[in-house]
């Protein structure tokens, strides 16, 4: 028996990346998993994947921000797999194609990150929590940044939304602690995804020279802190801020 086995997890963004690998990782341990993401051939790949690997997977295409694919997604697993135990609320982006000093962003910009990066996660534990806290279990794993903690200039709307996501948790994890539900925060630094793929050689030279580790990490770096706080190891650990960002960064 694995450490996750009869456990249901919901990963949203799940189709590539660190999302993909938290996936992975979570049936690795024997959990089945809800699978959310835009990207609907990438997705049915990885709920392919996973079905071959014994691991009972249910994919729903759509925007994490709509609420038809939110009621979509727990009502597909409380009908084929039962009530969500684990939350990892991955989905969010930056509008770094937008980027733009604050005194010349755009407010849309502004909306489009906070709702994407901090309301979807908030509207995705609303659902969940009831749920969890009733049976006396549950684990949500809110996905930040440590632009969060350090500011990431251009990018203000992002750090806001990121930084909002520690208040939530925080806040969150001091409710649901009695009821024997954790709440946590991590946050990845330069991990490496198809978004720092696409970064100019230079400034990804840069970030990598601000790094103590002197590399960049890989999804795989912040999906087993992920497994470790969905199972028994995370037990006793809640209302935390974990950085993956091999030292950029030190609390």
């Amino acid at each position: 028996m694995t450490s996750l086995a009869g456990k249901i997890a919901m990963v949203t963004g799940a189709a590539n990346g660190i999302g993909r690998k938290c996936a992975c990782l979570l049936a690795d341990e024997g959990a089945d998993l809800v699978l959310i993401d835009l990207e609907d051939e990438a997705l049915e790949a990885l709920a392919a994947e996973l079905d071959r690997q014994d691991c009972n997977a249910v994919a729903i295409a759509g925007d994490c921000r709509e609420d038809e694919i939110l009621e979509r997604a727990f009502e597909a697993a409380e009908a084929r797999l039962g009530a969500v135990d684990i939350l990892v609320n991955n989905v969010g982006q930056s509008a770094r194609e937008r980027a733009d000093e604050f005194v010349g962003s755009d407010p849309a910009t502004w909306r489009f990150v906070l709702e994407v990066s901090l309301m979807t996660s908030m509207r995705f534990a609303r659902r969940a929590a009831p749920a969890m806290r009733e049976r006396g279990w549950g684990r949500i794993i809110n996905m930040s940044s440590d632009a969060a903690l350090a500011g990431d200039a251009g990018l203000a709307d992002y750090a806001a939304a990121k930084s909002g996501l520690l208040g939530f948790t925080r806040s969150l994890a001091r409710e649901l602690a009695p009821h024997g539900v954790t709440v946590n925060a991590v946050c990845p630094g330069a991990i490496r995804t198809r978004a720092t793929e696409q970064m100019a050689p230079d400034i990804m030279a840069r970030v990598v020279r601000g790094i103590p580790m002197a590399r960049m990490g890989e999804p795989e770096d912040v999906a087993r802190l992920v497994a470790f706080l969905a199972g028994e190891g995370g037990r006793y650990i809640t209302g935390q801020t974990l950085l993956v960002d091999g030292g950029r960064w030190m609390l």
